[in-house]
């Protein structure tokens, strides 16, 4: 048995958005803290999931505008896409970020050690491989943070170049020329939009009756318009059952129930995250976990076990978001603290989908209003009305707003705001201040929007709302 080389008030298990977040925000408060990671900081979501993927959707974006470019009287022939070079400018973005995300652990004194973590005991954490393996530390909070990996499908087994999941897509630095996503969720769409912006085509395979089963029904219409329109097609209530590689190892036909094959170059793999949780805890300290490995914890993040919290991915029922994740680990620490922390109130927290066009909402859909007894008032407000979205040449899209009916029957308590169209997920932060302050419809229509603005779509839906709106009735 390693000797015991180190005792601190915390000790994280991860290094990604609620680890690293929960190692900071625990040091800020003065709290000495070990922080654990078994490849670099920063997790999937700097490394493998939303800095790496946006940056290629921000490719696409470019790759729009220039080939639009001659609407505004701007020339630009025949541009070409070398995505190798977009794949180096993910890499160089990347790496900016882990070295300043290092920089900020090591300003804050955070002990930061590198290998894989088992909390072996009652506050006793053994780093069992990697660089450091061989170190024990002990703490009398420990926090489990250890994120998520792709989930895949049966029949669909990756190869890294034919069936990829996300992990592997965002290091090719070529692409298909066809493709099938796999999964027509936020990760899938975002995918699927942004290979077919730069010319690949796409089909979205999606099991569920709709894409983006998550939000707002006229969200998703406007989504699927849109990508209608682009081309993408869109095959739901698929079953996937397989796929065979052509002999010449170029294509695979995807195998779906009940329907022809569909021959594609690449098929990628989203059909969600399984938590990382396999060997993270001896079963002794006693973390109850689901069936699925998902982590048990209450509104303070504790677990079953004594000393034990968890945040991020790995913690059953709650959004995997990066940003869910922060406000979880500020949750614990502040639980550690003493402090009685407000819990994290996962229907209201603001969800941000980065596909073509942008989707980003807050609190209820209309439809999840209605299911919990709310007698609703809703209202619509497209961006073609608006004079910044003409000015930028991005109309596609609407704001929507779901209120509870007052007694009065005019609209009351703002429940759910839900945008799509150009940089909604840059403007939603009015919208969850309003759902999640409980605001009433008369109070955030007062607040005056700057003109021009697309931020005015959000507003004139809450004037129209009161009942006198201005350009909508």
């Amino acid at each position: 048995m390693a000797p015991e080389t180190g005792t601190f008030d915390v000790i994280v298990i991860g290094g990604g958005p609620g680890g690293y977040a929960a190692a900071l925000y625990g040091a800020s408060a003065g709290l000495t803290v070990a922080m654990i990671e078994m490849e670099k900081v920063g997790g999937t979501c700097l490394h493998r999931g939303c800095i790496p993927a946006k940056e290629f959707l921000e490719t696409a974006a470019v790759w729009r505008t220039v080939n639009a470019a001659s609407e505004f009287g701007v020339t630009a022939n025949s541009p070409t896409l070398d995505f190798a070079v977009s794949q180096a400018r993910k890499q160089s973005v990347v790496d900016l970020l882990t070295k300043g995300l290092a920089g900020v652990l090591a300003n804050r004194s955070v002990t930061v050690l590198s290998g894989r973590a088992l909390l072996a005991g009652s506050g006793r954490v053994e780093v069992v491989d990697g660089p450091d393996a061989g170190t024990v530390l002990s703490a009398p909070s420990v926090i489990l943070a250890t994120g998520s990996v792709p989930r895949t499908l049966p029949g669909l087994e990756v190869d890294g170049r034919v069936v990829v999941t996300s992990d592997e897509f965002l290091d090719l630095d070529r692409l298909p020329a066809s493709a099938a996503v796999v999964g027509g969720g936020a990760i899938g769409c975002e995918f699927a939009s942004m290979l077919s912006d730069v010319g690949v085509t796409v089909t979205i395979v999606e099991g569920l009756p709709t894409i983006l089963a998550a939000c707002d029904a006229d969200v998703v219409s406007q989504v699927a318009r849109s990508f209608k329109k682009r081309k993408i097609a869109m095959i739901t209530s698929a079953v996937v059952t397989g796929h065979t590689p052509d002999p010449s190892g170029s294509t695979t036909a995807l195998a779906i129930e009940g329907r022809d094959p569909i021959d594609v170059e690449m098929v990628v793999v989203s059909v969600g995250r399984r938590p990382l949780t396999e060997g993270v805890v001896d079963p002794s300290v006693g973390v109850a976990m689901d069936d699925r490995g998902f982590v048990l914890a209450d509104g303070r993040m504790r677990t079953s076990a004594p000393g034990v919290w968890a945040v991020g991915d790995i913690v059953a029922g709650t959004p995997q978001l990066a940003h869910v994740a922060f406000a979880e680990a500020m949750v614990a620490i502040k639980d550690i603290l003493g402090e009685a922390p407000t819990p994290v109130d996962y229907l209201r927290v603001p969800w941000a989908i980065y596909c073509h066009p942008e989707v980003a909402f807050a609190g209820l859909t209309e439809a999840q209003a209605i299911e919990m007894g709310y007698d609703v008032v809703t209202k619509k407000d497209p961006f073609g009305g608006n004079g910044r979205a003409r000015i930028i040449g991005d109309t596609e899209g609407m704001v929507k707003v779901v209120a509870a009916k007052g007694p009065d029957g005019r609209a009351g308590q703002v429940l759910g705001v839900h945008m799509v169209g150009p940089w909604v997920t840059e403007q939603l932060g009015a919208g969850y201040l309003a759902v999640n302050w409980e605001a009433l419809v008369d109070e955030v229509a007062a607040l005056i929007q700057p003109h021009p603005s697309l931020s005015e779509t959000f507003g004139e839906t809450m004037i129209a709302l009161t009942g006198r709106g201005l350009h909508v009735g």
